[in-house]
């Protein structure tokens, strides 16, 4: 039996009508799957955040409890640690969307305390990568 053009060409539009909701449908599950992924890395960095925090908060804890106990130093160094510790557990126990939230909200409320600090980090991340950048072997720079 022989088909008609009129036939070929609804089979034609139906196959491809086919093909392009597997295609979307494929395309919707590689984003899907990528988002996951995505947030799966961002968690572990958000973990490993938190515990570097934490860690830097011990050491802080320490170096002020060598100092001389009630000298300005010691008091200063040793609120930096209970914030650092502070901010660590808040960083473990909040999820990603809470925290842009917040940081969203406080960037609302104090615009120009959140840009000054935005820069304080650039500041901080562009002496970290120029320190890290430096390397040496055999006392000669790399």
């Amino acid at each position: 039996m022989t088909q008609t053009p009129k036939t070929t060409a609804s089979s034609m539009r139906t196959k491809a009508a086919d093909v392009a909701q597997d295609v979307k449908s494929n395309a919707q599950e590689a984003a899907t799957q990528a988002a996951e992924h995505v947030k799966g890395q961002a968690e572990q960095a958000r973990i490993g955040a938190a515990d570097e925090m934490s860690s830097v908060a011990s050491s802080l804890r320490k170096a002020a409890d060598d100092m001389r106990g009630g000298s300005p130093q010691e008091r200063t160094v040793g609120q930096l640690a209970h914030s650092l510790a502070d901010m660590s557990d808040t960083l473990r126990d909040k999820d990603l969307g809470e925290m842009a939230a917040d940081v969203s909200a406080f960037a609302r409320r104090n615009p120009l305390m959140f840009l000054g600090g935005a820069a304080l980090v650039g500041f901080a991340a562009m002496r970290f990568g120029k320190a890290s950048d430096r390397t040496t072997i055999g006392g000669t720079q790399v």
